[in-house]
């Protein structure tokens, strides 16, 4: 552990697991059963607790606080954990819960994640890679925010919801069910208001696909049609599409339901 990169008051557990080449800042404290990876950085004031793995290149602010123990009445102090992945950036007092026995026991954050400030991720959520959090964004426990998906400022997520790959909500949105990928939700409580068309080109989608995810969206959300009459003309018309199995497999998954 290379010393002259831990600030001198910061508060250490001798068991945990420090890259030598982490960045700990002044006022830190790092519990036992925690591991963080190369060129990760904290900054001043941070506390996490364990068991928590924090993957290589994270920057985490002042004032975050992660792998607490989770705030689930339902939690008798069982062992559970929280795992990070690499190059995320957590802003200021950001909360992150560990899981608990009911969810798996893990709560999970991905890679390339921006967390920005005051946002809370509960217990048991999964998050995917390249997720961005706008600040103040709050998720009730087993959340599901799969891979490229945006939430907008102040939204707040039911328990057990999922966000589908590509979707972004509005600032202030009141999430209460699924939101399928590729959408815009907004809204308290939330509804449909088209493709994220503009997200989809900047991520990379051609033209062609951007059409597939229209001709779905149309099909499902605007042909009156009932789910599973508007889920099969979708694989009727829309045939060898793995970006539309994945909107189609969403709903079909969907437990909550889906906004509509």
């Amino acid at each position: 552990m290379a010393k002259s990169k831990i600030h001198k008051t910061a508060i250490i557990s001798p068991k945990a697991k420090i890259h030598s080449s982490a960045v700990i800042g002044a006022y830190s404290v790092i519990e036992e059963d925690v591991e963080i990876g190369e060129d990760t950085e904290l900054r001043q004031h941070v506390i996490i607790e364990g068991p928590t793995k924090i993957g290589s290149r994270c920057r985490i602010f002042p004032f975050a606080s992660i792998g607490l123990e989770p705030q689930d009445k339902k939690f008798q102090g069982e062992k559970s954990r929280l795992v990070i992945g690499d190059e995320n950036m957590i802003r200021e007092y950001v909360t992150i819960n560990r899981g608990t026995s009911v969810g798996g026991g893990i709560t999970k954050l991905g890679s390339r994640g921006w967390i920005m400030a005051y946002c809370h991720i509960a217990h048991d959520c999964i998050i995917g890679d390249d997720v961005i959090m706008a600040n103040g964004t709050t998720l009730g426990g087993h959340v599901i925010i799969n891979d490229h998906a945006i939430t907008g400022g102040m939204t707040g997520v039911h328990q057990f919801c999922r966000i589908g790959e590509y979707a972004i909500t509005g600032g202030q949105s009141m999430i209460t069910q699924d939101v399928v990928p590729y959408v815009i939700a907004a809204g308290n409580r939330a509804k449909i208001h088209g493709v994220n068309i503009i997200g989809l080109e900047r991520k990379g989608f051609s033209p062609g696909e951007i059409a597939q995810v229209n001709s779905a969206y149309r099909l499902f959300f605007k042909s009156g049609l009932t789910k599973d009459e508007a889920l099969n003309k979708i694989q009727d018309e829309i045939k060898n599409s793995k970006t539309i199995d994945l909107f189609i497999q969403f709903i079909k998954n969907s437990e909550r339901g889906v906004c509509r």
